[in-house]
């Protein structure tokens, strides 16, 4: 597979100063620019990973696939164009924003600006988090996840899984219907949820240490933010997170203990056991789908759904024999 990671976001808001707070006090992310009208974040050792510009707000400006390298580019260029996908090279100013060697871009048939680069600039100093947290679990991972709503997910995921080589990961059809798909060892790095109409659900920020999801969860209590979702664990990707309201109404997920999974030798399923296996009440499901997930909640506490943690190298510390 030619795309390795989701390796950075644009996003459109109006509340630029908010952000820099949020993203900073909260999120635990590192200033790597700021201007009037443009702000950027790091959140590991790269020089950018999200990037801010302003204007109307909770839009996805831009989502960055990095590829292995330029023969990787390429080639994707060339299957694009057989298969009559228009598409533009980037130019080196636009490059140079993205802090990357070269790219390209297009749109999804959703009308996602997607862009596939190749060369992402290191910084020339380490990350220092915007508050006291471990950091983030990225790398070959990538930034985390992102979850795309759209009108049709058969009009869109074509071109993920057959174009650009996505590989599904598992799906679920109620209580909303959503496929989730991986380009490495993260369980996802993209999810498409049928809503209807197009826009942005969440971004997902996997966390190295549990307690730093834990002091976030305080401190969205403490704050006053909006927690969107409440505390629980996926029944997919076995993430404990919550999710909270970003100042763009959009939601950022905070979690820990995402699973790794075996691309070349992965089966999708379909989830009968609802998305979460305990928690992450939803305050923005209608009342018919909240009455399905509790009925899912139910017979998950039932017949006592349990899966192993994901206690990984990195993400936890031992504690020593007293």
């Amino acid at each position: 597979m030619s795309i390795v990671s989701l390796g950075y976001v644009g996003i459109s808001t109006s509340r630029l100063a908010d952000w820099a707070e949020f993203g900073t006090k909260f999120l635990g992310l590192q200033i790597a620019g700021q201007s009037a009208r443009t702000l950027s974040f790091r959140m590991d050792d790269l020089s950018q990973r999200f990037h801010f510009e302003e204007g109307a707000d909770g839009i996805i400006q831009h989502l960055g696939w990095e590829v292995e390298s330029g023969a990787a580019l390429q080639s994707l260029a060339a299957r694009l164009d057989a298969a009559g996908v228009r598409f533009q090279w980037g130019s080196a100013a636009l490059a140079g924003q993205r802090r990357v060697r070269e790219l390209i871009w297009m749109h999804d048939p959703a009308g996602n600006r997607v862009e596939l680069y190749w060369g992402p600039e290191k910084a020339d100093s380490p990350f220092t988090p915007g508050r006291n947290i471990a950091g983030f679990r990225t790398g070959p991972l990538g930034i985390g996840h992102v979850a795309l709503t759209c009108d049709r997910i058969e009009s869109t995921l074509p071109f993920y899984t057959e174009l650009l080589g996505f590989g599904v990961s598992d799906y679920v059809l109620a209580p909303f219907k959503a496929y989730f798909m991986h380009v490495n060892p993260r369980h996802h790095s993209i999810a498409l949820i049928e809503t209807g109409q197009r826009g942005v659900h969440h971004l997902m920020m996997e966390l190295m240490q549990f307690d730093d999801v834990g002091h976030a969860h305080d401190l969205a209590q403490l704050r006053k933010e909006n927690i969107a979702v409440t505390l629980g664990r996926h029944s997919n990707d076995h993430m404990t997170s919550f999710y909270v309201k970003t100042p763009s109404e959009f939601m950022i997920e905070y979690g820990w203990g995402g699973l790794a999974i075996d691309p070349a030798n992965w089966q999708p399923v379909e989830l009968t056991d609802g998305p979460s296996i305990w928690g992450h009440n939803r305050s923005w499901l209608s009342e018919e789908a909240q009455a399905v997930l509790r009925v899912q909640l139910q017979h998950n506490a039932d017949r006592g759904l349990r899966h192993p943690v994901k206690v990984l190298p990195g993400n936890h510390v031992l504690i020593k024999d007293c």
